[in-house]
């Protein structure tokens, strides 16, 4: 089995120490391609770096809700510039975030409406961030339609959201959180059809049952793909090659 962790940071700092044993270590244990997520300038560097030193890994480009500066508007435009690199498949992860930051809500529309331009401008997908800004995010989506399309990551498990998503031709990528003992994760999981659904682990965020609270790593996904196949009624198998597929088709990775 190959398994597709579309969602993960090893430019995260928990990782950097060991990262690079970490990563070959995933390749060997099945997890054959990883997209390594951008979220800041200095973390969209890292993680181009990272791609380009190893053939399985890809990368993601943006400013996330939570990672705005004084200077975001120049740093809008370097990562631009990083995005046009052969291994960066999508911008992101960009969007809002109503939880961690109450007092900025004009500014983070502003820099995801930004990226979605940015997005088109340079033909790729999205990656977005939401929580608990489910209307605007829906709202902004239908005002600025992506023309390629792209990725609800860590999607909330809020089967409006989901439904909306789906309406727009976005894809729903599910992670640790939807085998949490109090998650209500099954519903949300029927709604997806299978040629919409990615797993990711958000590494090294989101340990899932049974490593909940633990360091988070790719190898991880493969607990999020058992939760998926159990509510589908499916193999394991074919989650595994399904998601797969789906990732490579919405990175456009050939």
């Amino acid at each position: 089995m190959d398994f597709f962790d579309s969602h993960a940071h090893y430019n995260d700092e928990r990782l950097r120490d060991y990262r690079d044993d970490l990563i070959f270590d995933m390749y060997n244990d099945e997890i054959t391609n990883i997209v390594c997520a951008g979220y800041s300038l200095e973390a969209s560097r890292e993680a181009v770096d990272i791609a380009n030193k190893y053939p399985h890994v890809f990368a993601t480009c943006g400013i996330s809700p939570n990672d705005i500066g004084e200077n975001v508007d120049s740093e809008l435009a370097k990562v631009e510039e990083l995005a046009k690199s052969d291994k960066v498949v999508a911008i992101g992860e960009i969007g809002l975030d109503y939880y961690w930051n109450k007092e900025n809500k004009e500014l983070q529309r502003d820099v995801f409406i930004k990226q979605i331009e940015m997005a088109n401008k340079l033909e790729l997908p999205i990656v977005i961030h939401t929580r608990e800004a489910v209307i605007d995010t829906i709202q902004i989506l239908k005002e600025y339609p992506v023309l390629k399309n792209g990725i609800f990551h860590c999607c909330p498990l809020n089967q409006e959201l989901i439904k909306e998503g789906l309406k727009l031709g976005f894809y729903i990528s599910f992670s640790g959180n939807v085998t949490f003992k109090n998650a209500k994760s099954a519903g949300c999981i029927e709604l997806v059809p299978m040629d919409k659904v990615l797993i990711e682990t958000d590494s090294p965020y989101l340990s899932p049952e049974p490593h909940r609270g633990e360091t988070n790593t790719s190898r991880n996904v493969k607990f999020v793909t058992e939760k998926i196949a159990e509510v589908k009624g499916m193999k394991l198998e074919e989650v595994a090659e399904i998601t797969r597929e789906n990732a490579k088709r919405i990175f456009g990775i050939y």
